[in-house]
């Protein structure tokens, strides 16, 4: 092993030990890992991989190993992320949606009666389409219809989109769906820009147990947003926590009210990692 490698090694593990408790690595099953989610009533860490894998929602232990494979009857068009309900249902995002051109986006209901099952596992279906959305896809300056992020909060499921607009990268709005079967038109709710590069997207987001804390997640950091009143979440105190060391960071929850989980896909010899991080 050369000097130079050492060194990349070296200043990674540095990185990695400053700003998370812990990073684990993800069995090679979880590659492309894309939702990442604590259910209560739940002694497991679940978890998706996004278009192109398998429909299976996987069960972890905190040492990241697979204890549970749900096999989930409804196609992968492209899981982006997971939520849960204080009755520990799962929520499966459909809605990955890179050119905003889908037309049958969807969140999955996995019911808590189901988690243990040793068989395919039925889903209910929520349906949604964007109000501000005319064509599909439209041009390439108007493409802020892809979403990577979400969580259910008080009987309703909160969106955070992922613009696809170069030089507007960091642009997200967020959209209030109804947590019912059926069809609904999101109700777009307000937005927020963080930056304008890559690096800005959002591709994931959570809620914290108490309700007081919400966080989005980007490559190259959390955003941490607090004192908010009711669902207006950016219309409060933000705070970003940048992190050194930067993969490509898809999923986000939280494990307590001040500590979130976070995984990454394994992606140019890097990532495929569960890390523990303080928001503290």
């Amino acid at each position: 092993m050369n000097k130079f490698l050492i060194l990349i090694i070296f200043l990674y593990a540095s990185c990695s030990s400053k700003e998370f408790k812990s990073a684990i690595d993800l069995p090679s099953d979880l590659n492309e890992v894309s939702g990442t989610e604590v259910v209560v009533n739940s002694d497991f860490i679940w978890m998706v991989n996004d278009s192109g894998n398998k429909p299976i929602l996987f069960g972890l232990n905190t040492k990241g190993e697979i204890k549970k494979e749900l096999e989930i009857e409804a196609k992968n068009h492209d899981w982006e992320d997971l939520a849960s309900d204080p009755e520990g249902n799962i929520y499966i995002g459909d809605f990955g949606n890179n050119e905003s051109k889908r037309k049958n986006l969807a969140i999955l209901k996995v019911s808590a009666s189901n988690l243990q099952s040793d068989a395919s596992v039925e889903i209910e279906r929520i349906s949604f389409k964007y109000p501000d959305q005319e064509k599909f896809p439209p041009k390439k300056k108007k493409r802020y219809f892809d979403c990577e992020a979400f969580f259910y909060h008080n009987n309703s499921f909160y969106l955070f989109t992922k613009s696809r607009v170069k030089d507007d990268f960091g642009k997200t709005s967020v959209y209030k769906i109804p947590a019912n079967p059926g069809m609904h038109e999101a109700q777009l709710l307000g937005t927020y820009s963080n930056c304008s590069d890559l690096r800005c997207w959002i591709t994931a987001a959570d809620i914290s147990p108490d309700g007081t804390k919400m966080v989005l997640l980007n490559q190259k950091s959390v955003l941490l947003f607090t004192n908010f009143k009711g669902n207006d979440f950016f219309n409060g105190t933000i705070k970003e926590f940048p992190f050194s060391y930067e993969s490509q960071k898809e999923g986000i929850s939280f494990k307590d009210n001040n500590t979130v989980y976070i995984t990454d896909e394994k992606a140019h010899g890097a990532g495929g990692n569960l890390y523990e991080f303080s928001l503290n």
